[in-house]
């Protein structure tokens, strides 16, 4: 599992900008092993109620495009 701060390097590395939101996912989808995207949603909207579950959406699938995270179809996994 790779941490906020190599996720968020990974981000810069591929020219994106390092916003607060992006953070904050970056730091839940560290602590976090193994959570449903829901999961995602819901704690980030804990910390910041202000972050769109859109915004969190999109963010996994830009961290999936770079490799930082990986999806698991649980269907097929089991």
């Amino acid at each position: 599992m790779m941490s906020d701060e190599q996720i968020i390097r990974m981000l810069r590395d591929n020219g994106m900008r390092i916003t607060k939101q992006r953070k904050i996912v970056a730091k839940v989808i560290a602590e976090n092993d193994c959570v449903s995207c829901k999961t995602i949603c819901c704690i980030v909207k804990n910390k910041d109620e202000s972050i769109g579950t859109a915004t969190v959406y999109r963010m996994i699938k830009e961290l999936e495009d770079i490799g930082a995270v990986e999806r698991i179809d649980m269907i097929k996994h089991n």
